[in-house]
């Protein structure tokens, strides 16, 4: 196999560098028209500030935009009080952080939004605005941690099974074939691609046995005469395109991909597939975790020269 741990810092470099930051998105609810423009004037250069005059076209709202990094909602309006508007979305949204605006002393209400952890924060009206400038940018530091939280967990669970995946095929599988699809499947999900593939190689030569997973049906599959393969065959190391980067194949165009990572398998200097890493959106690879690639790579190396062994 080949051992030799490549440059990662500069594929993380060259995968991230179409991350740039965003605006957090906030949504305030109010059934005062003027208390909303506050509230949007308050906020929105720092925020991508979102309206909304009821706890309905709030819930409308989220539906159709996603969930949001805070919500700030007055408690008293017509339909559905402020605090019963956020217990809805609790269910969808966990991780986002709530805060109320109240005139009234609603004690009874306050006390069991927040114990029931639907409520971060409320703020008294009328309210200062730097106080409340305050509590939203605490607001949004604990959404950050909440997020990067779920995230690591979901990471670190996805990675479990990719590497368990690999180890079944190793010792379950009765032909090469077989080992593609649930490892092609297992790589796409722990990464969060859009499209991968898994296609075998021989004599340095992109063979027809392949497997391919993907959300949706548009990726780009005919990995032949793609430069960025054929790189990574003859250079048997991890290779990865940008969008804005040389080339611009007409084949990335057509399907909107905006980074592409090909991680040759490798076994004993001798190149047995290749896996396409697809993405429509920036990738957001770090360092360790294409360090997990490159290793899970030889494992699969190790995987298919098992399989192949025993055939």
């Amino acid at each position: 196999m080949n051992n030799a741990i490549p440059d990662l810092d500069s594929i993380t470099r060259q995968l991230m560098s179409l991350n740039r930051p965003k605006k957090p998105k906030m949504l305030v609810v109010d059934d005062e028209p003027d208390n909303l423009d506050l509230l949007y004037r308050t906020f929105r250069r720092e925020f991508n500030v979102l309206k909304a005059e009821s706890g309905v076209h709030a819930l409308q709202l989220l539906a159709t935009e996603g969930e949001v990094a805070v919500i700030i909602s007055d408690q008293r309006m017509p339909e559905m009080k402020g605090t019963e508007f956020l217990s809805k979305t609790v269910p969808e949204f966990p991780d986002t952080v709530r805060i109320i605006l109240t005139g009234f002393t609603d004690v009874e209400d306050l006390v069991d939004a927040i114990n029931s952890g639907q409520v971060y924060k409320y703020i008294t009206k009328p309210w200062d605005p730097n106080e409340l400038k305050g509590v939203v940018q605490r607001a949004a530091e604990t959404y950050d941690l909440l997020k990067q939280r779920t995230e690591e967990l979901d990471r670190a669970q996805a990675q479990t099974n990719l590497l368990a995946t690999i180890v079944t095929v190793a010792q379950e599988s009765s032909n090469v074939a077989d080992t593609l699809s649930p490892i092609a499947t297992a790589f796409g999900e722990s990464f969060a691609t859009d499209g991968c593939i898994l296609q075998l190689v021989e004599e340095n030569n992109l063979t027809t046995a392949k497997a391919e997973y993907s959300i949706d049906s548009v990726i780009v599959n005919n990995l032949e005469k793609d430069p960025i393969v054929q790189r990574a065959i003859a250079s048997k190391n991890l290779q990865a395109w940008v969008s804005g980067t040389e080339p611009e194949l007409a084949e990335y165009q057509a399907t909107d991909l905006k980074a592409h990572l090909v991680v040759p398998i490798v076994y004993r200097s001798q190149v047995l597939a290749i896996l396409s890493l697809q993405w429509k959106q920036p990738a957001k690879l770090r360092e360790d975790e294409l360090k997990l690639i490159h290793l899970s790579a030889q494992q699969v190396a190790l995987a298919l020269t098992s399989t192949r062994h025993y055939q």
